[in-house]
C-alpha cells in the first residue's frame, strides 16, 4: 500500500513569467533528503511548444533541477509522440470514415462488416494535434484536391498536450483502464446527434498499442540524487494539469514523502488535482505548499506590466513595501482556496536575489495571519536542497499535524451546480452566465449520462477570475461560461471561460532563437 506523505506544490496566480514551483518542487525534495527524508517528486513532461516558445523548459533552475535537462526537455522517450500518432490516427479514421460512407452502399459495407455510422463532418468535435506552439494551424481546411483527397472540412490542430488522450495517459491506472477510456472518448456525432466513439469507430484498440509503452512512467533525478518520475504533461488551463496517476502510485510506495505539483495556482491545477486526480487515485494528500514571490505579489498590487523578453521595471527590483501589501490580497485567497479542502498549508517564499527582508517579513506574517500552518523564505535556486530545508521542516510538521480532506463538491451535483460551487468557492463569482450554446451542451453531456462527471474549467492562469486584466482578489463578477465540452474518456466535462486557446503561437523573439548544439561536443546549449 502507499506509505508517503503526499504533498501537492500550487502557486499564487503567476506572473507570465511563472514563480519558480517546479524549481521549488524539485528544491523541496531535495531539502527533505538534506534533513535525512527518503524523497521523491512526480512531476509533469514538459512540451516542446512552450519550451521553443516563451516558457522555455521545465526542469527547474539553479541547484534545484532534474538531470539528463536535455532529455527532459525534448523528447524524453517520446510519450507525447506516442499521444500525437495515436490521436491522429483517430483524426484519420474519422475521415477515412466519412468518404468510405459516401462512396459505399450499405450492402457494401454490410459485406465489410461495417455498419453505416452516418457521420455529421460538421459534428466532428476531434482535432489534429501537434506538438509545437504554431497558431497558423489553429483553423484549417483539409481534403482539398480531387475527389480522392478526402471530405472537405474546415477543423484545426491543437497541441499535443492539450489531446484527450494525454488527459487518458495522465489519470489510468493500469493498460485495461487506459484501454477502456480510449474506448469511450466521444470523437464526433451522427448525422442524428448520437455520440460516436472511438471504440464505434473501430479505433481504440490501435490507439491503446500505440500508447502502451507512454503509460510506463520515465524515471529521472534531481541534481542531489532523488527519484524524479517524470510522466504525462496536460496543461492546466485547458486540462486538468498534473502528472500522472501511475507515476504517483509508484513514487507513493517507493518513497517516504512524494512531492508533486499541479499547474499554476490553487485556483486551477490545485482544484483539479483534488477533484479530478486524486478522485481517479484514491490518494489522499496530507499538505499543501504555496509558492509565493514578491514579484508576483508586487505585480497584484499594481505594478508596471511584466513581459517575458523585457527588463523588469524597478518597482520589483527595489524594496517597495506598499507595491507589495497591496498585492497581498491574492496570497490570502489561495490560503482560503486551500482551507476549503481540509488540508494544511505551508507558504514559500520563493526567494530572489533583489529581495530584501522587510518583505519577506511582511508575506511571512501576511501568510500566518490568513490561515496558513506557516511560512518560509526558501532559496533553494542557489543553495539547492540546503536552501529548502526550513521549507522541508515546516512540511514535515504540517504532515504530522495532517486535516481532514474533502473534496469540493458531491460529483452527484448536476453540472451547472458544480459550476457554480467553484465558480463561488474557488473564483469568488457574483454569478455564472451561459451562452445558450453552452447551456445545450451541458444539457445533452447530462441527457447523455455524463453528468455524474467532474468539472474541468478551461480558464485563463494569470487572474482567479476569467479574464487576464482582473489581478490581486477579484470578487461579485459575472463568470461567463462560452461554451462546453466532453472528455468521457478521461472523464471530466470541461467547461470554456473566457477566451482560451488550445493551440498557442510563438512571440516575437522565442526561445529557439537562443538553442544550439557544439558540432564538436555535442553540447547542446540555450535551453533552460
Amino acid at each position: 500500500a502507499p506509505k508517503a506523505r503526499y504533498i501537492d506544490v500550487t502557486a499564487i496566480t503567476p506572473t507570465p513569467l511563472g514563480e519558480g514551483k517546479t524549481t521549488t518542487t524539485v528544491g523541496l525534495t531535495q531539502g527533505l533528503g538534506y534533513i535525512g527524508k527518503k524523497a521523491a517528486c512526480a512531476i509533469r513532461q514538459p512540451s516542446m511548444g512552450p519550451t521553443f516558445g516563451i516558457k522555455g523548459g521545465a526542469a527547474g533552475g539553479g541547484y534545484s533541477q532534474i538531470v539528463p535537462m536535455e532529455e527532459f526537455n525534448l523528447h524524453l522517450t517520446g510519450d507525447i509522440h506516442a499521444v500525437s500518432a495515436a490521436h491522429n490516427l483517430g483524426a484519420a479514421a474519422i475521415d477515412a470514415r466519412i468518404y468510405h460512407e459516401g462512396r459505399w452502399g450499405d450492402k457494401f459495407l454490410a459485406k465489410q462488416g461495417l455498419e453505416r455510422l452516418s457521420v455529421d463532418p460538421y459534428a466532428v468535435s476531434w482535432r489534429r494535434v501537434l506538438d509545437m506552439n504554431d497558431r497558423s494551424l489553429r483553423n484549417v481546411i483539409t481534403g482539398l484536391g480531387d475527389m480522392g483527397d478526402g471530405p472537405i472540412r474546415q477543423t484545426g490542430f491543437d497541441i499535443a498536450v492539450a489531446s484527450e488522450l494525454m488527459a487518458i495517459l495522465a489519470l489510468s491506472k493500469d493498460l485495461a483502464d487506459m484501454r477502456r477510456r480510449i474506448g469511450s472518448m466521444v470523437m464526433a456525432r451522427s448525422k442524428k446527434g448520437a455520440a460516436l466513439t472511438a471504440e464505434a469507430l473501430g479505433v481504440a484498440g490501435a490507439m491503446t498499442v500505440l500508447m502502451k509503452d507512454a503509460l510506463k512512467p520515465n524515471l529521472l533525478q534531481t541534481l542531489e540524487g532523488q527519484a524524479a518520475f517524470v510522466h504525462a504533461g496536460p496543461f492546466a488551463n485547458i486540462a486538468h494539469g498534473n502528472s500522472s496517476v501511475i507515476a504517483d502510485m509508484v513514487a507513493a510506495r517507493y518513497s517516504d514523502y512524494l512531492v508533486t505539483e499541479s499547474g499554476f495556482g490553487s485556483d486551477i491545477g490545485m482544484e483539479k488535482f483534488f477533484d479530478i486526480k486524486c478522485r481517479a487515485s484514491g490518494l489522499i494528500p496530507d499538505t499543501v505548499v504555496m509558492v509565493a514571490t514578491v514579484r508576483a505579489l508586487k505585480m497584484h498590487g499594481g505594478g508596471p506590466k511584466v513581459t517575458p523578453g523585457r527588463a523588469l521595471d524597478k518597482a520589483y527590483t527595489e524594496e517597495n513595501t506598499e507595491l507589495l501589501s497591496a498585492g497581498l490580497g491574492n496570497l490570502r485567497r489561495h490560503i482560503e482556496n486551500v482551507a476549503l479542502f481540509g488540508i494544511p498549508c505551508v507558504v514559500a517564499v520563493n526567494a530572489f536575489p533583489t529581495d530584501t527582508d522587510a518583505e519577506h517579513n511582511l508575506i511571512i506574517e501576511a501568510s500566518r495571519k490568513a490561515g496558513a500552518f506557516d511560512a518560509v523564505v526558501t532559496t533553494h535556486h542557489a543553495n539547492g536542497g540546503e536552501g529548502a530545508a526550513a521549507l522541508a521542516e515546516a512540511v514535515d510538521k504540517a504532515c504530522d499535524k495532517g486535516g481532514d480532506f474533502r473534496y469540493l463538491y458531491d460529483l452527484k451535483s448536476s453540472l451547472t451546480d458544480k459550476i457554480e460551487i467553484l465558480a463561488d468557492k474557488i473564483y469568488r463569482a457574483g454569478d455564472v452566465s451561459y451562452s445558450s450554446e453552452a447551456k445545450d451542451l451541458l444539457a445533452q453531456f447530462e441527457a447523455d449520462g455524463h453528468g455524474g462527471l467532474p468539472i474541468c474549467m478551461a480558464k485563463t492562469h494569470l487572474s482567479l477570475s476569467h479574464d487576464p486584466a482582473m489581478k490581486n482578489d477579484p470578487e461579485g463578477f459575472t463568470f461567463p461560461v462560452s461554451d462546453a465540452r466532453l472528455s468521457a474518456g478521461a472523464g471530466f466535462v470541461y467547461p470554456l471561460a473566457g477566451n482560451i486557446r488550445t493551440m498557442p503561437g510563438l512571440g516575437s523573439k522565442p526561445a529557439y532563437m537562443s538553442i544550439d548544439i557544439d558540432p564538436v561536443t555535442g553540447k547542446v546549449s540555450g535551453l533552460f
